[in-house]
């Protein structure tokens, strides 16, 4: 069973507004930026304003943008990198509005590199055939995006509440009124309160911390996915959890948060050797090296079968010293500090939970199955991905789709007003911490890069068991460890389902992909608990 509310004190305080945003990665600031015309805006985040996942982004951001690119070829990309399960609507969507969100973006004050003609410098990774990939700082593109946002939220006097953890949605007869979430004060533990709005607006990132090793900051927790699903709003296509195939290998004991090493670096010419020294990737796939992400991670999780080997290397030597300190400051220093230097020798590398390609459903403008809650960014699955995210086009899908929302605003609130009465609760539920530690080693076992029906099994049978290990303390580390068994179960009961292998769900039973299978796993919540995952085919064409 999932619960459908978590155990929490009472709301000691409450916030009146209109629209409530809770993330500050590019889509929570920019949908909070644009929202200003529908009403008051209030900014929730879980931690600092800038500790999500955007300014961790290393590679950039993706659009058609040089003369000899178009939207077209970025459709094509994007499809071929999604494996046949993306909604082609929703990435024309983003692909011919992702140009002028950019160029938004610089008019906020977003310095991208440019080239000694003065043109952005555009760089390629992994599934593009064309270089389209615009980046600043070298490897900081994240960081310099997330500096104007947060510069120009700042500016706008936009309220913003630090240090909350969202815990649930508030409804009123069915439609979204506000949530209720703790403050993580220094030295409190009791700041439960409630925020009364017309509209909620998820931009809470990933769920990477669902597994021992990820990419993603601490923060990741799958904290919005949960919360939409217990308020009865659908979630899809979580089965295609991305890996990132090049995150640097500290050892076989490694967990939490890892060192990530962009594509980028491949797509300035460096490739994958093993421990000969040998190249692996020709003959995989016509890109080799700068194949799709899903298609270099099996590459890599294949030959360490093969070969018994610990992990990849990552070779970059011919890069030379000038283009890491220019172009990669920021991996080399990351290098570096662990003791290793790329510019003379290889990176061990292996795959590590990266990017959640589903997510809680929407449609076009940003809207989820319950009226008035919103998704955008990482946190909603909005079709643009697929069962696998072209490199770089995340950052994108948080501009494009954050503006949609802010612009579906005025006229989807006209009329409505904040609630001040909600209908009878459901039963509270809450899991002990200790759950958290269980339930990545079960995912990190069974659900990760390499699955099989009995290993999911296993894990379904053993999460199941952990649903039995309530508390009734509420804290923090209860509140995360019992939305991080939710989006588990998720997974595990989507990865169940999908008897085939695509994109970035790799079955070992099933090893070849099936166009029975070229559709949407959509799972829901009974009122009792009880989840559902129901298969949505696709018209094939």
């Amino acid at each position: 069973m999932i619960p459908r509310r978590l155990t929490a004190p009472d709301p000691g305080w409450t916030i009146d507004t209109d629209i409530v945003v809770i993330g500050s990665g590019i889509a929570g600031l920019v949908t909070a930026l644009r929202a200003r015309t529908a009403g008051r805006v209030l900014l929730v985040t879980k931690a600092l304003m800038d500790d999500g996942s955007t300014r961790w982004a290393q590679g950039g951001i993706a659009a058609a943008l040089h003369p000899d690119d178009s939207p077209e070829e970025h459709l094509q990309d994007t499809l071929t990198a999604g494996v046949g399960v993306c909604a082609p609507e929703a990435v024309r969507v983003l692909v011919t509005e992702g140009p002028d969100a950019v160029r938004r973006l610089m008019d906020l004050g977003a310095e991208f590199d440019r080239n000694d003609d003065g043109r952005i410098a555009l760089t390629r990774e992994g599934g593009h055939l064309k270089r389209r990939i615009a980046h600043a700082g070298g490897d900081a593109t994240g960081a310099e995006i997330s500096r104007a946002l947060l510069a120009a939220i700042k500016g706008a006097g936009i309220e913003v509440v630090e240090h909350a953890l969202v815990l649930d949605l508030l409804l009123d007869q069915g439609r979204a009124a506000g949530v209720t979430l703790h403050v993580m004060g220094e030295g409190q533990r009791d700041g439960v309160g409630a925020v009364r709005a017309r509209a909620v607006i998820l931009a809470t990132g990933g769920l990477g911390q669902v597994f021992e090793a990820t990419t993603n900051p601490e923060v990741s927790t799958g904290d919005g996915v949960a919360l939409a699903l217990r308020a009865g709003a659908a979630v899809a296509d979580l089965e295609f959890v991305q890996f990132h195939p090049t995150v640097m290998w500290l050892g076989p004991d490694a967990k939490g948060r890892q060192p990530l090493i962009s594509e980028a670096v491949r797509g300035e010419g460096a490739f994958l050797i093993d421990e000969r020294g040998d190249r692996f990737m020709a003959g995989r796939h016509p890109l080799a090296d700068l194949a799709p992400r899903d298609v270099v991670a099996k590459a890599i999780m294949a030959m360490m079968r093969e070969t018994g080997a610990p992990c990849a290397y990552l070779d970059g030597r011919n890069l030379g010293p000038r283009i890491w300190a220019n172009r990669f400051p920021t991996i080399l220093a990351a290098c570096e500090e662990h003791g290793i230097d790329p510019v003379h020798e290889p990176i061990p590398v292996i795959p590590a939970a990266h990017y959640a390609s589903g997510g809680v459903r929407t449609d076009l403008w940003g809207r989820t199955s319950v009226p008035g809650l919103y998704a955008c960014g990482e946190v909603a699955c909005t079709g643009v991905h697929g069962a696998n995210r072209l490199a770089s086009n995340s950052l994108l899908e948080g501009l494009v789709f954050g503006r949609r929302i802010a612009e579906a605003l005025p006229a989807d609130l006209a009329g409505e007003t904040p609630s001040r009465t909600a209908g009878a609760l459901p039963a509270p539920v809450l899991l002990d911490p200790s759950v958290h530690a269980e339930a990545q080693r079960i995912m990190t076992s069974e659900a990760g890069v390499l699955r099989n029906g009995p290993g999911l099994e296993r894990a379904a049978g053993e999460l199941a068991a952990l649903a039995d290990r309530t508390t009734g303390e509420p804290c923090t580390e209860a509140w995360e460890a019992t939305n991080l068994h939710t989006v588990a179960s998720l997974i595990v009961a989507a990865s169940r389902r999908r008897e085939e292998t695509r994109g970035s769900h790799w079955r070992e039973d099933f090893p070849d992909a099936d166009d029975t299978w070229r559709g949407h796993l959509v799972s829901t919540l009974a009122d009792d608990g009880t989840l559902t995952t129901n298969y949505e085919p696709r018209e094939l064409s």
